[in-house]
């Protein structure tokens, strides 16, 4: 088991107002699975993946990422986690771009200290793996969209992560990037690697293994 949770939820406030994103979420995760999480706009779904990316914090329930109590957990436990473990990828890209393909890439494992022999592998396999090592010296903004995404897949996965959590990853795609990038996924999940996707998408949906399907905050289906 990758990921437990029980009766997981969280409150937004404000002075006037409290807003419940979460409500008694009980979710389990298999490693290798791929589940997609559909639901309306507000019902929780990118609250519950920020969560369980080790982002945001619940106020109440129950958290097991890896048989690891996450709610014991210090700030700085929960990023050893986040940064050994889990790959994002975004709707929005969230590449920097005062840096090249390459250096985005390499970013994570700058973080965890990685050989700069070793990065210069890992990095240059990924890339060609995506089919963007002719682009490895550019810049995010001379790339599609479709490219972009390609470069933030290769980002998410290049430090060989446990677990992928893809926030609407072809959101901002026309079809035939989205499928692209969709392909990647499914391509990442067969190799052994573990997706939990968030989708408006029947189409993307059904490329998981199960469908999770939220409304107001809960788990319906």
């Amino acid at each position: 088991m990758i990921i437990r949770t029980e009766g997981l939820t969280r409150k937004f406030r404000t002075t006037e107002i409290e807003t419940t994103a979460l409500a008694d979420i009980d979710l389990e995760v298999e490693e290798g699975e791929f589940t997609s999480i559909m639901g309306p706009s507000g019902c929780g779904k990118s609250t519950l993946l920020n969560i369980l990316g080790l982002i945001d914090n619940c106020d109440g329930g129950k958290f097991w990422f890896r048989e690891t109590d996450v709610s014991a957990c210090s700030e700085r436990q929960r990023a050893g986690l986040r940064k050994e473990n889990i790959g994002f990828v975004f709707q929005s890209f969230n590449l920097i771009d005062e840096l090249t393909v390459y250096e985005n890439v390499e970013l994570p494992l700058v973080y965890i200290k990685l050989e700069a022999a070793e990065r210069k592998q890992r990095v240059a396999a990924v890339l060609e793996k995506m089919d963007m090592g002719h682009r490895a010296n550019h810049f995010p903004q001379q790339l599609s969209g479709g490219q972009q995404q390609r470069v933030a897949v290769a980002r998410a996965v290049v430090n060989q992560p446990k677990l992928i959590l893809a926030d609407e990853p072809t959101g901002n795609l026309d079809t035939e990037h989205g499928q692209e990038v969709m392909s990647i996924l499914k391509t990442l999940n067969d190799e052994g690697t573990t997706v939990v996707m968030v989708t408006h998408s029947p189409d993307d949906a059904a490329v998981g293994s199960r469908i999770v399907r939220m409304l107001d905050g809960k788990i319906i289906a």
